[in-house]
């Protein structure tokens, strides 16, 4: 008890050092949220609007889906190279969808409240294509294997568009409940501005849902890159409870209670595993007077205790500087995901006046939120190197991330095509910063002893992902109303 206790005070310490730096104005979270959202401009398939901001990049996938005769161009790439894979996007829209609606208000102040719109349609427009036809889902475009036997630009792309899809015969509960729970999600992100669209959303949304648990199975078609540990049972669940909050129709709170996973403790977030999502979620509802939902509740609480310092039951380790630290591989995909949870949590707590006790220990609001903010400040340069993990924010940053479209000339710039082998004898292995900064991009960042290298071939630590991003927007745009309000300048 001593030791957490001890531990506890060192955190306390830091917050307070933290809360003084940033009245100071080290940190412009408003900057930081305007880019997380616009490095997903830069990741962009399909026909790019007149809108599109992020100049360097080009049209590309335009005839994606026409080797089965139908239109799946659009929707994003996932991270450094150029397949569309379906899991990863869904659960990208999900979260950015989330963040968009229980921080709507924040993001209206910042004027990033359009752009998440528009980031979100890019997705669900992708989607409704994707799942034009009844009971099948195409999840993925492009073959991975010759893709990442390429390095060439999205624009340049000759490798093969191989499609993928799932239906009746061949199953993949984790894509279309996870697209479910996108489209659910999204449909009350524009129930007021686009009631027509919303009630789009919602009915593909229930189809997908249907088509997953009518037809239950895992895909493996997505492996090695995406493959689910976890199960389909998450996502069904993620989904039902994302659809009861859109329709607060009795038969998805019914199915949540038949089929809830309750003892599912967890103590990570992210395009696999939702059960952490699931409990926060429906704890939001119990905290509503949802009282069908009040075994959620515990194991909320047990995810966050899992990762605060202090905490007597915590499991998630930190590196010295202070990231938390799941496992090696785009580790901040787990640390944008977890501060959001934690944003969220502290709100349901400070709703209803609450603390949350872990084991003897107490932990306020405050704290709750305080380490989630240690964690994005850490991110955007308060570590032990000083480098923000953020593309393009502040003075010290990646140079080299992980990234075909960023690291190989502009098409603007030159129109000629880059081929396969040439993009990996001139930019691949070039070492020099690439030629197009991607902006808001939060790459894998710092091993779990805090080091960085900033050389492109190293992927684990260089390469930017959507699904690092979409968690982030929410917690950015809580931080910025919080720092705006403390220096009056909101």
């Amino acid at each position: 008890m001593a030791k957490a206790m001890e531990t506890l005070l060192a955190v306390v310490l830091l917050l307070f050092c933290g809360e003084w730096q940033v009245v100071r104005g080290e940190f412009d979270y408003r900057d930081a949220l305007s880019k997380s959202i616009l490095f997903l401009e830069a990741q962009r398939s399909g026909k790019l609007p007149q809108s599109q901001r992020v100049k360097w990049r080009g049209d590309s996938g335009l005839t994606d889906g026409k080797l089965q005769n139908v239109d799946l161009a659009g929707g994003y790439y996932d991270a450094g190279d150029n397949v569309k894979y379906g899991l990863p996007m869904a659960f990208t829209i999900t979260t950015l969808a989330w963040g968009t609606l229980d921080y709507g208000k924040e993001l209206k102040a910042a004027g990033e409240i359009q752009n998440a719109r528009d980031a979100i349609r890019w997705g669900t427009d992708y989607f409704l294509k994707a799942s034009a036809t009844p009971n099948e889902l195409w999840v993925q475009v492009g073959d991975p294997q010759a893709d990442h036997n390429c390095w060439e630009r999205p624009e340049d792309m000759d490798t093969p568009r191989s499609l993928y899809k799932i239906d009746k015969d061949t199953p993949g509960s984790e894509i279309a409940a996870e697209t479910a729970a996108a489209l659910a999600a999204s449909s009350i992100v524009f129930r007021f501005t686009n009631p027509r669209y919303s009630h789009l959303l919602l009915q593909r949304s229930q189809s997908l849902f249907s088509f997953a648990d009518r037809y239950k199975g895992t895909y493996g078609g997505e492996c090695p890159f995406y493959c689910s540990v976890s199960g389909y049972n998450d996502e069904l669940l993620w989904a039902a409870s994302w659809l009861y909050r859109a329709t607060k129709s009795s038969y998805y709170s019914n199915y949540i209670i038949q089929h809830d996973d309750v003892k599912a403790y967890v103590n990570e977030f992210n395009w696999d595993l939702k059960y952490a999502g699931v409990q926060v979620l429906l704890t939001d509802l119990y905290f509503q007077g949802e009282a069908q939902f009040s075994a959620y509740r515990s194991n909320a609480e047990r995810f966050v205790c899992s990762l605060l310092p202090g905490s007597p039951i915590r499991s998630v380790k930190t590196t010295p500087g202070g990231l938390l630290y799941v496992r090696d591989g785009a580790n901040t995909q787990y640390v944008t995901s977890a501060a959001f949870l934690m944003a969220r949590y502290s709100d349901l707590l400070s709703a209803k006046k609450r603390t949350l006790s872990c084991g003897n220990t107490l932990f306020k609001p405050n704290d709750v939120m305080g380490f989630a903010k240690l964690q994005i400040d850490y991110l955007l340069g308060r570590n032990p190197l000083g480098i923000s993990y953020m593309v393009g924010y502040g003075s010290k940053y990646p140079r080299q991330p992980h990234h075909r479209g960023a690291s190989v000339v502009s098409i603007h710039q030159q129109p000629r095509k880059i081929k396969c082998i040439e993009g990996f004898m001139n930019w691949f292995h070039k070492d020099s910063s690439n030629p197009n900064t991607l902006i808001g991009a939060i790459v894998g960042g710092p091993d779990k002893y805090d080091r960085f290298v900033d050389l492109r071939t190293k992927s684990s630590m260089l390469e930017p992902t959507t699904y690092i991003n979409s968690p982030l927007v929410g917690v950015l745009a809580k931080l910025y109303r919080m720092t705006c309000k403390t220096n009056r300048q909101c």
